[in-house]
């Protein structure tokens, strides 16, 4: 799933619990940014849970997984949702088109990061957040927030690697301050997805870096007066021989979520996880709590709402049709 769609966008996205209500555009910018109906191609289709022939399949206990009605799914692709603490901004990346060249989306001006405020019953009209300068080319996804501090991938001139972690801040309602996260996150560490805690010193972070135990591992590092500690590998239970990415830990840092490409049910598709922190420290063994095509998981700050992106296949499981974010309750 993950790996299709990266090379249709270029990009990944990501996880996590954020904070604070973030407008993310500045007003006169949002004039200019074509909406997301009209860059949806006509011959489009909007898949719906009764057409779906691979439904994401939950753990017992768990709700009936539901995707977020209009205004934020569209027959184009959303991914990458991303939920703040307050429980009152929904990020996500939109493209309107899964089978266009990457070159046409770069140019569309509505392929990135876009955002929804909450109102009275649902969400409101998304908007895109804009984090190149007039004229730059960026291909922007991965999203994570923590106060007015922005965390993201990008593809755009400048780059370490083809895609790198950049930051922003938020100051006078728009995303200011847009630089690379330098030679330590992209080079040395080669962080990948990665979620922050809500007290901000505690990072983890998917990487394919050396000393793994094999694919994409979960890694942790602290805040450091110099950046971030050196890297350390969460290893099992956590960390298998396959890959897991894409996490996202808790408010109080007890619980990990995160996904990996293969189901330890044998169900197709990838699947998000669950690991509980032991009283020594260590991680419990994961449980597979959501199968068939679903990954990013984004808790609400009250841990009863799971945001998630399920990826509509064909039967045969050759076509990717659409991406959907869905919303499940957690008891």
């Amino acid at each position: 799933m993950k790996k299709s769609l990266l090379i249709l966008l270029f990009l990944t996205l990501a996880c996590g619990q954020g904070a604070p209500l973030l407008p993310g555009l500045q007003a006169a910018t949002a004039t200019q940014v074509p909406s997301r109906a009209e860059s949806i191609p006509p011959t489009a289709h909007k898949m719906t849970p009764a057409e779906d022939v691979w439904p994401p399949i939950v753990a017992e206990g768990l709700g009936r997984p539901e995707p977020l009605p209009a205004p934020i799914n569209t027959a184009g692709a959303e991914d990458s949702p991303f939920i703040t603490l307050d429980d009152q901004t929904l990020y996500f990346f939109f493209t309107p088109d899964l089978h266009i060249p990457v070159e046409k989306q770069l140019l569309d001006g509505v392929t990135g990061i876009w955002m929804s405020q909450r109102v009275e019953g649902g969400w409101g009209e998304p908007q895109r957040v804009v984090l190149e300068k007039p004229g730059e080319l960026a291909l922007d996804g991965c999203e994570f927030v923590l106060g007015d501090w922005m965390v993201f991938c990008s593809v755009r001139a400048g780059n370490l690697n083809e895609i790198d972690l950049y930051t922003a801040t938020h100051k006078n309602n728009i995303w200011t301050d847009v630089k690379d996260w330098g030679k330590q996150i992209n080079l040395e560490y080669q962080v990948g997805e990665m979620h922050i805690s809500a007290d901000g010193q505690t990072m983890v972070f998917a990487s394919k870096r050396a000393g793994g135990l094999g694919g994409f591992d979960l890694w942790t590092s602290t805040k450091t007066n110099a950046g971030w500690s050196e890297p350390v590998n969460l290893g099992a239970p956590v960390n298998t021989a396959g890959d897991e990415n894409r996490p996202y830990l808790s408010p109080d840092g007890q619980t990990l979520w995160f996904d990996s490409m293969s189901s330890h049910k044998g169900l197709p598709g990838p699947a998000i996880f669950r690991s509980v922190r032991n009283s020594d420290g260590t991680w419990s063994e994961p449980e597979e709590m959501i199968s068939q095509f679903a990954g990013e998981p984004s808790l609400s700050a009250d841990g009863h709402t799971l945001y998630f992106i399920h990826h509509y296949f064909s039967a045969d499981l050759k076509e990717m049709i659409e991406a959907d974010i869905y919303v499940v309750s957690i008891p």
